[in-house]
């Protein structure tokens, strides 16, 4: 079988990494050490925390928790906590009535927790939070004791490490999510066919929303550094970027802070995609950067002191890698049948093809300033563990490869041949066809994720909408 439909170095590691039955083992040990019991006990006693949320990202973006008095952390912090495997699936049915993901008789998984993680909820300093990993039950003989591939925060930490080890590289990242707000008071008046975008009146009647997301977002440990007004009702706040598993678990914490904020305020607040026809979709745009940390120091290698506006060579091969595989990683980037809704509406800032430039916001990867490459094509529902895994497979088969993307406008053969889907079934199929990144994803991560996506598909293809009633029922003769 060849390096392509392995998935290259990075499906190798991967493979022997989820083959490993002491994972388990190994957590557990370093959950028990003394000075680890004691840290953690010491944080619940001097925050007085009385609650704990333990807490796993599902391969759908949720989050699933349990909830249990805070005295009982050192028993969890050895023997975890049980949930049904469907869980890591969001416990979606099927349309023929499956349970996806190992039906009523799956088995349950353990999420240990992992004690580093802990962190008292502003909203209640009562009620803290610890995210956790999956593993299944070493008691079930040859498969126990093995990180579970559904579990996408797991999976990308471990694939990171992997990476670097590898390459040299850490990838770091920061996100751009949007999100539309809807309720009493919020509502914008806006001159036909101009934008309200960064007016600061509209700015002002989302002053109670930005302050609350701001506020505890801070308590939380994010650096956030700017927020702007887009479109109806649309708001978008950044935080500084980091190392590539933080940014991905902040973006899951920030979802959980602007539900919490809707509650409080009597909104509501929305990652959907595409909420409205004319106005700008919700996208998650990934800034990426590439370091090399030594004892010396560190480096991003995507800029090399030069002060046109430009990339390096390591930088264009990950271009090129992100830009050959952007068909085969849609399906990620943008789950949901209302994803590609983003795309179809023109003139909305949506990219729509698979190519790269300068300071231009068309285009699938936008070099904005020196030693960043904006990925454009994610939207607000994604999940961003999942997304960052696949374009670090990407990137690293451009690097391994030293895949070509070409210049701006110009792109190479391989590059210009690249066709972005534009459903999620067309997808569905470029997901499938993609070899290398096939390949390279652990097999029950991928047949799962299908079957979620398929079935999505299978529901919206058989609904019959308005739209076509008012085209069709009185169109003949």
């Amino acid at each position: 079988m060849s390096e392509l439909n392995t998935g290259g170095r990075f499906g190798a590691a991967l493979r022997e990494l989820l083959d490993d039955r002491s994972a388990f083992e190994r957590h557990q040990d370093a959950n028990l050490r003394p000075e680890v019991v004691a840290a953690l006990g010491e944080r619940i006693r001097e925050t007085g925390v009385k609650y704990i949320y333990y807490m796993i990202p599902t391969l759908g973006s949720r989050t699933v928790a349990k909830v249990i008095p805070a005295h009982h952390y050192e028993r969890l912090l050895k023997k975890g906590i049980a949930f049904h495997r469907t869980a890591l699936t969001d416990l979606q049915t099927s349309r023929e009535g499956e349970l996806i993901g190992g039906g009523v008789a799956a088995h349950e998984f353990w999420a240990l927790p992992d004690p580093e993680t802990f962190q008292v909820l502003p909203w209640d300093p009562e009620v803290g939070r610890i995210f956790c990993t999956a593993y299944d039950p070493p008691q079930l003989g040859a498969e126990g004791g093995k990180l579970v591939p559904l579990d996408t925060r797991a999976l990308f930490r471990a694939a990171h490490r992997g990476f670097t080890e590898r390459t040299g590289f850490e990838l770091r990242s920061g996100l751009e999510p949007e999100m539309t707000w809807t309720g009493e008071g919020i509502e914008v008046v806006a001159k036909q066919d101009a934008s309200p975008a960064y007016q600061v009146e509209n700015l002002e009647k989302m002053r109670p929303v930005f302050k609350k997301i701001i506020s505890y977002a801070q308590a939380l440990g994010f650096d956030m550094i700017q927020g702007d007004y887009e479109d109806d009702g649309q708001i978008e706040l950044n935080w500084n970027y980091d190392r590539a598993e933080l940014t991905s678990e902040r973006m899951t914490t920030y979802r959980q802070i602007c539900k919490q904020v809707a509650r409080e305020l009597g909104l509501q607040a929305s990652f959907m995609a595409k909420p409205y026809n004319g106005k700008m979709g919700n996208g998650c745009h990934h800034n990426l950067s590439l370091w090399r940390v030594t004892e010396d120091g560190e480096e991003n290698i995507v800029e090399d002191g030069r002060v046109e506006l430009h990339v390096t060579d390591t930088a264009r091969n990950a271009i090129g890698g992100m830009l050959l595989h952007t068909p085969g990683s849609m399906l990620v980037m943008a789950n949901t049948v209302n994803s590609y809704k983003r795309f179809w509406d023109a003139g909305q800032f949506a990219p729509s093809g698979a190519d790269w430039g300068f300071d231009t916001r068309g285009v699938a990867v936008r070099i904005s300033a020196n030693g960043r490459m904006e990925y454009r094509l994610p939207d607000a529902s994604v999940n961003p563990y999942l997304s960052h895994l696949y374009l670090l497979a990407a990137i690293e088969h451009g690097i391994e490869a030293k895949i070509d993307p070409g210049d701006p406008g110009q792109p190479t053969p391989d590059i210009a041949a690249v066709r972005v889907p534009n459903t999620l079934g067309d997808a569905i199929q470029a997901f499938e066809a993609d070899e290398y990144l096939m390949g390279a994803m652990p097999e029950e991560l991928t047949r799962i994720f299908l079957q979620l996506k398929r079935d999505d598909w299978g529901r919206y293809c058989g609904l019959i909408t308005q739209w076509e009633f008012d085209q069709y029922w009185e169109a003949i003769p």
